[in-house]
């Protein structure tokens, strides 16, 4: 490790085949913590290049307990974290409206590293249990349409590098990450991203692919469509910039969207939202992120997606698919 450090901090460039074969070793306890500590504060120093970042995404899915969901033909609204915003967990909410709308969800989370609850804080606050076990997990997106897949039971390689990145408490390439390693590797996807660079990177590596997908970042920082300024959008089909009016008239403020400032907290603004008692903004954000998904997942217009999603919330139908995913 000491002459990829020494090479690296040298401005060497991974090849993408070093890259997986680094992050393997890695995986593998092959270097000790302040090394791998060393090489995660890299790439905040400089930009993970393309090559990088296709190596890094080889090896974790090479090494992770897969998971095939293909006959439910799932979509994953995940983002990248590492925003810094702290706003309530808006893609996982997304998710259960998606799912209360009648379509399959794969959802992947992790625990937040730079924000105070991540999806799998709240979610485990709310009493669900995490589980590998594919017969539930299975059981789970057939009764109540989602499955919620946290990544740590499914990337054990990187046990290792977990409290370090915990101990750092800032966003590493890990973040960069997150939405491609879903272990069910689903074939739909709505993908938020904390920078216009990043955004750069997926827009590549996804157009490699043959997925159906959305990628999102909004301008002012955002991994997601916040309705607080303007927004790019790269599918499949186009690559735009849209404001808020595209979805509602209203712009919203950065404090309409505070997420709290403990897990406990995170998850009553959680709950709120989903029994059909949230802000207007809350509302009206969720259901925003929630259209995009089912509009990709179906191919429905964006005004029957945002009527599905607001029927879904709505009538407590979101609701239903939390209670029977935890009572699962």
């Amino acid at each position: 490790m000491k002459k990829v450090l020494e090479s690296l901090h040298n401005h060497h460039i991974l090849s993408r085949n070093e890259a997986k074969e680094l992050l393997t070793n890695i995986s593998q306890g092959a270097f000790n913590s302040s090394q791998i500590a060393s090489f995660l504060t890299i790439y905040l120093m400089r930009k993970i290049t393309i090559e990088e970042l296709a190596g890094f995404r080889d090896a974790l899915l090479e090494l992770c307990i897969p998971v095939d969901l293909s006959a439910y033909d799932p979509i994953d609204l995940c983002g990248t974290g590492g925003d810094g915003k702290n706003t309530f967990n808006i893609s996982t909410l997304a998710s259960f409206v998606v799912a209360g709308a009648g379509i399959k969800v794969a959802k992947h989370g992790n625990y937040g590293v730079s924000s105070t609850s991540g999806s799998s804080n709240v979610m485990e606050k709310l009493g669900y249990t995490f589980t590998n076990d594919l017969g539930k997990i299975e059981k789970q997106i057939e009764e109540s349409n989602i499955c919620f897949l946290h990544a740590p039971l499914f990337h054990p390689a990187m046990k290792l590098v977990a409290p370090i990145r915990k101990e750092l408490g800032v966003k590493t390439f890990f973040n960069m990450l997150g939405p491609m390693v879903n272990p069910s590797k689903p074939n739909k996807q709505i993908v938020g991203v904390y920078s216009l660079e990043l955004l750069r990177l997926y827009k590549y590596l996804y157009q490699q692919s043959d997925k159906k997908y959305s990628i999102i970042y909004s301008l002012d920082g955002y991994d997601e469509i916040s309705l607080t300024g303007d927004f790019r959008l790269v599918s499949n089909t186009e690559d735009s910039l849209k404001s808020p009016e595209y979805y509602f008239s209203k712009t919203l403020k950065q404090e309409q969207l505070f997420g709290g400032d403990s897990v406990e907290e995170s998850a009553k603004i959680f709950t709120k939202i989903i029994s059909g008692e949230g802000t207007e903004a809350q509302n009206s954000v969720v259901i925003a992120n929630a259209a995009t998904a089912i509009q990709v997942s179906t191919g429905k217009s964006l005004e029957d997606a945002i009527e599905a999603a607001k029927e879904s919330l709505k009538s407590g139908n979101a609701m239903v698919s939390l209670k029977k995913l935890i009572s699962i």
